[in-house]
């Protein structure tokens, strides 16, 4: 099946974000994909949490969201959104993805677990946590590629997560991201070729890419792996746009008899 990924450079408006994402549906439905990736924060990058926090709504006013809704009900595609920045009913922030079916109805949900917390030797220094709240769940769903686990971004970096969707069988993993361009430079690649090996399942990681409004640089090069550890798609750093790939959903099971380590697997005492 064919599917497709959106590489953006998301800004601080989600005015614009909303119009980028609802024009990506649009010509994904056109050029047959019958699915489409969005990144992590698909609807403002904005490092001024002051300034960012005006733009952060409850999902029932979120204009990009309602916007990726309405569109994929118009052309009648699913669409998984990589993230976006939401205000929960306590008030707190979650970076939540969602899965959204050809209806235009929200099937799933998943906040993202690991916060980027971290200090960079470039000086870069991140703290998720300091504005957004932890997910809790492992979350996977029905798609039209099969069983879809939901992660983002910085979850790639914690296997346990993957050991689990491995273990439900998803046939694919979605890994939206906004991966830093030091980080995404030494470890993008071999990080998400080891995830899906692991699983036994394709990776679809759409992400950003470029220089943001608000001043910091994003790694690109969307992904599409496949259970072999074969990379199907890369759409570079260059420069934000629509990729496409065709998945042979008969490759998890040729990969799977192969090399059967979902079933080998065994308990690890603690």
């Amino acid at each position: 099946m064919r599917i497709a990924l959106l590489q953006m450079t998301t800004g601080i408006d989600p005015l614009v974000s909303a119009r980028t994402i609802d024009d990506a549906i649009v010509a994904a439905h056109a050029g047959g994909a019958q699915m489409l990736f969005t990144p992590e924060m698909s609807g403002m990058i904005d490092r001024d949490r002051n300034r960012a926090a005006a733009n952060i709504r409850r999902e029932d006013d979120d204009l990009v969201l309602r916007t990726a809704c309405d569109a994929a009900a118009r052309e009648g595609i699913f669409v998984t959104l990589g993230s976006l920045a939401i205000k929960r009913d306590d008030g707190l922030w979650a970076n939540r993805s969602f899965a959204i079916d050809s209806t235009g109805k929200i099937v799933a949900r998943y906040d993202k677990m690991h916060m980027f917390d971290v200090a960079l030797a470039t000086g870069e220094s991140w703290r998720e946590s300091a504005a957004y709240a932890p997910g809790e769940e492992v979350v996977t769903v029905q798609s039209p590629l099969g069983l879809l686990g939901l992660t983002i971004c910085y979850d790639l970096r914690f296997p346990a997560l993957f050991e689990a969707l491995g273990n439900r069988r998803c046939n694919a993993i979605a890994i939206p991201a906004a991966f830093t361009v030091p980080t995404g430079r030494d470890h993008w690649h071999v990080l998400m070729r080891a995830r899906a090996i692991e699983a036994s399942a394709f990776v679809i990681a759409a992400a950003q890419v470029g220089e943001h409004d608000d001043g910091r640089r994003t790694y690109g090069h969307s992904l599409v792996v496949d259970p072999w550890g074969e990379v199907l798609l890369d759409i570079g750093a260059k420069s934000p746009g629509l990729g496409f790939a065709e998945l042979d959903l008969a490759r998890i099971a040729e990969v799977r008899a192969q090399l059967p380590s979902l079933a080998n697997r065994r308990p690890i005492a603690k």
